[in-house]
Order: structure tokens, then sequence, then C-alpha cells
């Protein structure tokens, strides 16, 4: 994307390039409305990062891999009171990073992920737990080595939202006893 924003200026300015009039106009206009949107989103980050500097919580929430900026502010926005959660796995259902269950006859069976409560912020545990899987062969511990294991056993995708439901567990008991995580030896 990066080589496309340098060579749009380029494009528009080689007049013998084969471009029409219209199709410059319109090609300007839009470069213009990604550079409008891209100092919008320096300018919201900016003010994220702010947010989160000032807020215990969200200081507490970065200290855990996976979560970000954008994670942790969310987080902090949608929980409010991490009182409302009994324990770490029902703050993961609430977040629908938790399997289904269906039983017949006393057997349970667990299938996918049930997908309820909050779809962004959900999709935003995935993203982080899919970044942490990417880079957990890179780490020597006990849950970077049960990460790959976990890896190599169900794939990518599964790793993924496995890591997600553990941090939304890990997100509620750093955020219970207000300390900043720390990993296991």
């Amino acid at each position: 994307m990066s080589f496309v924003r340098k060579q749009i200026p380029l494009i528009l300015e080689d007049a013998e390039n084969g471009l029409t009039v219209l199709f410059r106009e319109l090609l300007s206009e839009l470069y213009d409305d990604m550079e409008h949107l891209d100092k919008r989103i320096a300018k919201l980050e900016k003010k994220l990062e702010t947010i989160a500097a000032n807020n215990e919580a969200c200081q507490l929430l970065l200290t855990i891999p996976g979560i970000g900026l954008l994670s942790a502010t969310a987080l902090f926005a949608a929980i409010g009171d991490i009182s409302a959660f009994k324990n770490g796995r029902e703050m993961a259902a609430w977040l629908g990073l938790v399997p289904k269950q269906q039983s017949t006859g006393g057997v349970p069976t667990l299938l996918g992920i049930s997908k309820r409560g909050d779809t962004y912020l959900r999709t935003l545990m995935i993203h982080g737990g899919r970044t942490v899987v990417r880079v957990a062969d890179k780490h020597d511990d006990r849950r970077n080595n049960w990460i790959q294991e976990l890896d190599k056993r169900r794939g990518k995708n599964i790793s993924a939202v496995a890591v997600a439901n553990k941090n939304a567990r890990i997100a509620w008991a750093v955020l219970t006893k207000k300390e900043p995580y720390k990993a296991a030896a």
C-alpha cells in the first residue's frame, strides 16, 4: 500500500501516461481523501494513546501479549466495572470466545466458538491472538510452548481463538487484582 501511495503523485504528474483528464481529477480527489483520512487516523490514535496513558486499567491491559492500544481501550470502555463478571470464563463467554456446548444423554459435545457478544471486541481479541501465535516460536516460555503445541495440533485459526480466550481470562485477572501481567517461567 505504501508503494501505491508514493506512486500516485508521480502518476498524476506524468502527462504522457495516457490517463484522461477526468481520471486524473478523480484520482487526485481520492488521493486527497486518503491523505485526509491518514491525518484523521493519526489524530485519533494520539487521543487513544492519551486515554490509555492516563488510565490505570488500560496500562494493566497493555501488559498482556496480544492486547494492544485498540483492544485495551475498547475493553476498558466496554467492560466498565470488572466486578460484573464472576470469573474470567464468564468474561470470555461475554465476548463470545468460549465453545458452544451441546449435550445429549449427559454427554457434552464442544462445538465452535459461540460468537455471542460484541463482534468488534471479539475480532480485536482474535487478531491479537493471531499475532501472538505468529511470533510464539521466537519465545521459549511455558505459554509460548503451549501455543506452539496447540498450533501444530489444531492449526493457526483455532490457536488464535484459544489465545484470545486465554487473554480475556488473563485480562479479567489483571483487572481484578490490579497487577500487571507476569508471564510464567
